[in-house]
């Protein structure tokens, strides 16, 4: 028979440990999607607004240096999910099978097309790996967005805490539903708008020229099309899933979240009408932060809602590591997010200015 816990000790495991890994989930999950944001971004504009073999190295060059540092966050984040959160982490992998393996080929085709483009000077190759990098940034993002709109809309889970997806049934959420349906499009629709308009916005940054003018002219257009779908992905979510605002009316100084939204969709509209990129590219940071925290707080405590009643959904509760794990692993967890954030604050302290189109660079 295993060792009780201390009573004070289970009262901090049940009350304080819980909510602080699922702030430390929440929140390496934004850096990777504002991190990496702007270069999926970038990728998905990157045959429309690149129009030479010139301009496109320009792009690459405002991503080279840092969207492989980028993914880190993810790979950090599924590790943190798996000792912080072991049945969720086991659950959502397993009924995501088909999803996981898509966005993993979609991540290595990226990976490969962004290295090989640098050191094949075959035309018939090079314009091969332009489309590879095109092309799979653009289902990434759509991916991202359907998979987290499959989280805040629900699986069927089982008793036993499992479940399958098929990619599609018949387009409708209800108790089974498909990967793909009418909800779950939408958040991905919402997420190619904004990701797109975020590496906009990066590309004006970074880059100069007729390119950096091509770019600037798509905010405008990429700002008014993630507005509406914002409007458009809240009311589908209250339609959807109503109790998603149960902890804002529970809590009504939280609906600082979507006003949040707004001040920040504003925010990129009013300096980037004043020439002011950087401002703009920040505005569009605390946009998807605050997208993905208004997420969170609707479907908290839980991590995956169950359609086959709330009494399978995974909690908190019913998710979290042990008292040791989370101990130990909060240690591990310091020790390493010191040395990504250090090597983040290095990596863009020198990436500063306008990249330069420089054939020979890498």
């Amino acid at each position: 028979m295993p060792p009780r816990q201390p009573a004070g000790c289970r009262r901090y495991t049940e009350g304080n440990m819980p909510t602080l890994w699922f702030m430390i989930v929440a929140v390496m999950v934004a850096a990777y999607v504002v991190l990496d944001g702007f270069d999926l971004g970038a990728g998905v504009i990157y045959l429309g607004a690149a129009r030479t073999p010139d301009e496109r190295r320009k792009i690459m060059r405002a991503i080279g240096p840092v969207w492989d540092g980028n993914e880190v966050w993810l790979l950090a984040g599924g590790g943190t999910l798996y000792f912080a959160f072991p049945l969720l982490y086991a659950s959502a992998f397993s009924g995501f099978y088909l999803p996981l393996m898509i966005v993993l080929w979609l991540l290595i085709l990226r990976g490969v097309s962004l290295e090989l483009r640098n050191h094949i000077d075959v035309g018939v190759w090079r314009a091969l790996l332009d489309g590879v990098f095109g092309l799979s940034s653009t289902l990434l993002a759509i991916f991202y967005g359907a998979a987290l709109a499959n989280v805040i809309r629900g699986v069927p889970l089982q008793a036993d805490g499992y479940f399958f997806l098929p990619l599609w049934t018949n387009w409708q959420p209800g108790v089974s539903p498909g990967i793909l349906d009418w909800y779950t499009v939408i958040g991905g629709l919402v997420a190619l708008a904004a990701l797109t308009l975020h590496g906009a916005l990066w590309l004006t940054i970074k880059i100069s020229g007729d390119l950096e003018q091509r770019a600037r002219r798509l905010v405008t257009p990429l700002w008014l099309i993630v507005a509406a779908l914002t409007v458009v992905s809240l009311v589908a979510t209250i339609a959807v899933r109503p109790d998603t605002l149960d902890n804002y009316y529970h809590y009504p100084f939280t609906f600082l979240v979507p006003v949040g939204v707004l001040a920040s969709l504003g925010a990129v509209w009013f300096f980037n009408a004043r020439s002011q990129p950087v401002k703009a590219f920040l505005g569009s940071c605390t946009y998807l932060f605050f997208m993905l925290a208004g997420a969170c707080w609707g479907v908290y405590p839980s991590l995956l809602p169950a359609t086959t009643g709330a009494d399978r959904d995974i909690t908190l509760s019913r998710a979290i590591s042990g008292p040791h794990t989370l101990a130990v692993g909060l240690v591990w967890w310091t020790f390493g997010m010191a040395l990504a954030i250090g090597y983040v604050v290095f990596v863009y302290s020198r990436f500063k200015g306008k990249s330069d189109a420089d054939a020979k660079a890498h």
